[in-house]
C-alpha cells in the first residue's frame, strides 16, 4: 500500500456509519466513498429499495469496475481513502481475495435490537439479511483468514459513550495519527453523499458531531424480536473483540 491507506468500513444499515464517514471526511488527508457497491447490488438483486431507479442511474453498477477503482489510486492526492460499505451489498460473486486483500478492513457493529428498531422506522419489514449481521460475521472470518489476524471491530453503542477514545484506538489500529477534527463537522449535505441521502440522512445532515448514546434499549415484539435474536450470536461474537477506547495520554 505504500503511503496510501484504503479503509473498508463494513457496517449494516441504521448504524453510525454515515457519521463515521463524516468524521473521516473532516480529516484534511482523507477522501471518502459512500456505499460504492449499492448500485451494483440493487441492479443484480432487483431489491425494492427507496429511490432504487435513481440510485441505479446515478451509480456505476458494474461491480468489477467499481472494485478496480476502490483498489486503484487514492483520489485527489489524499493519503487515506475511507470507503463506507454495507455488508449485504457484498454478493457472493464479489467476495474475491484479489481485491479484498488490498484494503484495510474495519467492522462497525451495533446491537441488533437497536438496528431492527431503527430499520423499521424506515421500512415495513426486516430480515437478518436486510441488516447485514450474518454477512458481517462471515466476512469478518474471511478477512481474518486473509490477513492472519482479526481486523478492528468498533461497537457503535460503546463508541458513542467515548468517541474520542474510540477514534484514538481506531487510528492506532490503522497506524495513522488521530486528528481532533474527526470529532465535529459542519452540518448539511455533502457532495460525497450517495444519491439516497435525501431518504436516509436527515439526522446526519442536522448533526455537527456524534450524538450521545441512547439511555434505554428499544422494546421489540413478534417477528422484529425474532430477527434481532437470530442475529444476536453473530453480534456477540464480534462484540467480544471490540476495540477498547484510549485516553489521550495512551494514544
Amino acid at each position: 500500500m505504500g503511503t496510501e491507506l484504503r479503509i473498508a468500513m463494513w457496517s449494516g444499515p441504521r448504524n453510525i456509519s454515515t457519521a463515521m464517514m463524516r468524521a473521516f471526511e473532516n480529516r484534511s488527508d482523507c477522501v471518502v466513498s459512500d456505499e460504492p457497491l449499492y448500485g451494483a447490488w440493487l441492479k443484480l438483486t432487483g431489491a425494492d429499495h427507496p429511490m432504487r431507479e435513481a440510485v441505479i442511474e446515478a451509480m456505476d453498477c458494474d461491480w468489477e469496475r467499481v472494485v478496480d477503482r476502490l483498489t486503484g489510486p487514492v483520489p485527489d492526492g489524499a493519503s487515506i481513502w475511507y470507503q463506507k460499505h454495507m455488508t449485504h451489498h457484498l454478493l457472493d460473486e464479489m467476495i474475491r481475495p484479489d481485491w479484498l486483500s488490498r484494503l484495510r478492513h474495519v467492522f462497525l457493529i451495533r446491537d441488533p435490537t437497536a438496528v431492527v428498531a431503527s430499520y423499521l422506522d424506515k421500512r415495513e419489514t426486516v430480515s437478518p439479511e436486510d441488516i447485514g449481521i450474518p454477512q458481517q460475521a462471515r466476512l469478518f472470518d474471511l478477512i481474518t483468514e486473509l490477513d492472519g489476524t482479526p481486523p478492528p471491530v468498533v461497537d457503535s453503542g460503546a463508541f458513542l459513550g467515548d468517541p474520542e477514545g474510540h477514534l484514538r484506538a481506531l487510528c492506532r489500529a490503522l497506524e495513522i495519527d488521530f486528528d481532533p477534527d474527526m470529532l465535529s463537522w459542519p452540518s448539511g449535505p455533502r457532495d460525497s453523499d450517495g444519491p439516497w441521502a435525501p431518504h436516509w440522512y436527515q439526522t446526519v445532515w442536522a448533526s455537527t458531531g456524534f450524538a450521545p448514546p441512547r439511555e434505554a434499549s428499544p422494546t421489540l415484539q413478534g417477528q422484529a424480536l425474532e430477527v434481532a435474536e437470530r442475529c444476536r450470536p453473530d453480534y456477540q461474537r464480534l462484540h467480544a473483540l471490540r476495540l477498547q477506547p484510549l485516553a489521550g495520554s495512551d494514544a
